[in-house]
């Protein structure tokens, strides 16, 4: 990923989940992932996978029937998402990838999640990693951005993330540029994080 400050120590970071969540991540990434709505036998991406706890909550979601892949610029975090899966004796395809260079092909997924990941890159590769979101996208998919919005700086978490934070309408305007159309938008309620569903093709 271009010019992308790319996470690799995996144990700190869940550690650092713990910590912030007061070891209650679980509960945490079910509050992030409930307005991707995500269905039984479903296709489903994970852009910035980290770690992949949120990949793990969405292949219990999709079931049996279902498919689960997630990328991550880091080959450590990517390590530590597939030891987790064997774990939990979970088939979820984990790939190091660019979040602008997506290795799969055009119409794959049924929806597509990117949590808590775009404030990490750049301005110029946001556009391009959303765009690329849409292309592995169904004609009647659904991508789900969720990150930090700074317009609002209420939380200190919040706080933390206010220099690479989003600004109010850049979720919006990331899926609109990228040819999606923005069906909800909202609050997560934690954090100063804000989302929006944006599905393929004005469907």
């Amino acid at each position: 990923m271009r010019n992308t400050a790319v996470l690799h120590r995996a144990t700190l970071y869940d550690v650092g989940i713990w910590l912030l969540t007061l070891g209650r991540e679980r509960r945490f990434r079910e509050r992030l992932l409930a307005p991707a709505r995500l269905q039984p036998g479903e296709a489903v991406l994970d852009v910035g996978c980290g770690t992949g706890t949120l990949a793990l909550l969405a292949r219990q979601r999709v079931g049996a029937a279902g498919v689960v892949a997630g990328i991550d610029a880091s080959p450590e975090m990517i390590a530590r998402a597939r030891s987790k899966a064997s774990k939990a004796r979970l088939n979820i395809q984990f790939e190091t990838a660019s979040a602008d260079a997506l290795p799969f092909s055009n119409a794959r997924f049924d929806a597509v999640l990117c949590t808590v990941a775009l404030h990490h890159l750049p301005r110029a590769v946001r556009s391009a990693a959303v765009a690329e979101m849409a292309r592995v996208l169904k004609p009647d998919g659904r991508v789900f951005l969720a990150d930090f919005v700074f317009g609002q700086k209420h939380s200190v978490v919040g706080l933390l993330h206010h220099q690479h934070g989003l600004s109010p309408n850049a979720l919006t305007e990331l899926a609109e540029a990228a040819g999606l159309r923005v069906a909800e938008r909202g609050s997560i309620g934690k954090w100063d994080l804000e989302y929006v569903v944006a599905r393929a093709g004005g469907s």
